[in-house]
Formats: C-alpha cells, structure tokens, sequence
C-alpha cells in the first residue's frame, strides 16, 4: 500500500449537484476548486488531479446513429443485441471504434448554442478540466451499460492550466483535450 505522502495522483469520482433547488449553481467548481488547494496543502506530492466521470448522453447519441453503414454500424447493431443478455467482451478493434465514436461525440458534438452535448463534458471543460482518455468497461453496472456501454472519461484539473482551459472554452468552445483523445478523430 502507498502511503498518502507518496502519491501524485488523486482522483475525484462522480461529483454531483443533486439538490434541485441548487441547479445552475456551480458548486461543482468550487468544490474542487477547494479539495485541490486543502490537498495540494496537505500532500505536496500531488502534482496530477483527474476525474473518472460517466458519459450520461452517450448511449442515448448512438442510438441517433441507427442505420450507419461500416463498422460503427454493426458494431452499435452489436452492441445493441448483446446488452439484452448482458456486457460482451469486446476485442481491441471494437474498443477503438467505441472510443473513436465516444471521441466524436465529445469533440464535434455540440448543441445549437456551440456547447459540448454531453452535460458532464460541458461541466468540467467549464471548469477549465483537460478531456484526457476515454475508457472502455470503465462502469459495467446495468447504469453504466445503458447510459454509455460502460465507457467513462477522464478529465484532468492541471493546475497550471486551469484559467488557460477555461478561458479558452468560454470565450471560444475550445475544447482542450489531450494528444491521445485528438488522434481518435
């Protein structure tokens, strides 16, 4: 086991505003906002703060894409047909398509306003947050499977680059994302 005072990594996981009373508030980003400076604090070694966060929208995007021809056709037909008898083992070329068109999604996808469409991508790029991976069977709960075929991405909090990202998302749309997320496209 590592001791805290040896790690560089903390990871924040599923931060939510839940009262409805508090919707539109950004507690979101003061929250974390706050836990990195109380952690950064307290373990100096930290130098790295991600998120491992649910891809709400996604399954519901994919749907949309009903009758695509190629190989992202057959495999959302796939995909389709196993989650009715549970989560399928995909092989690497179906996990790349998977990512690619997770990639797609959060990358070119975007309401009429220019936002991201997925509500948690428009939350932590706000914040000023880095779209750093997108992982496959990273929640196989039935919740997962059905919201995003059990993807989740992460987003990472750089905290030399937090203003940098922000601004450039609120006053351009940019999306920040890292090389790895990029060459998905």
């Amino acid at each position: 086991k590592l001791p805290p005072d040896k790690a560089s990594v903390a990871t924040f996981y599923a931060i939510s505003n839940c009262q409805i009373g508090l919707r539109g508030v950004s507690f979101g980003s003061f929250l974390i906002k706050q836990v990195v400076q109380e952690l950064s604090a307290e373990l100096p070694s930290l130098k790295t703060y991600t998120t491992l966060s649910p891809i709400p929208g996604l399954r519901n995007w994919l749907d949309s894409l009903k009758g695509s021809g190629g190989p992202e056709g057959d495999l959302l037909l796939q995909l389709r047909e196993a989650t009715a008898d549970g989560w399928p083992e995909l092989n690497s070329a179906e996990q790349t398509i998977l990512r690619e068109l997770a990639a797609d999604y959060f990358i070119n996808r975007k309401n009429p306003d220019g936002q991201p469409i997925d509500p948690v991508a428009r939350f932590h790029l706000g914040n000023g947050a880095r779209l750093e991976r997108i992982n496959v069977d990273g929640d196989l709960s039935a919740n997962g499977i059905e919201r995003s075929f059990g993807l989740m991405v992460n987003y990472v909090y750089d905290l030399d680059q937090i203003e940098t990202n922000h601004e450039a998302y609120a006053n351009n749309a940019e999306i920040v994302t890292s090389v790895q997320v990029r060459k998905l496209l």
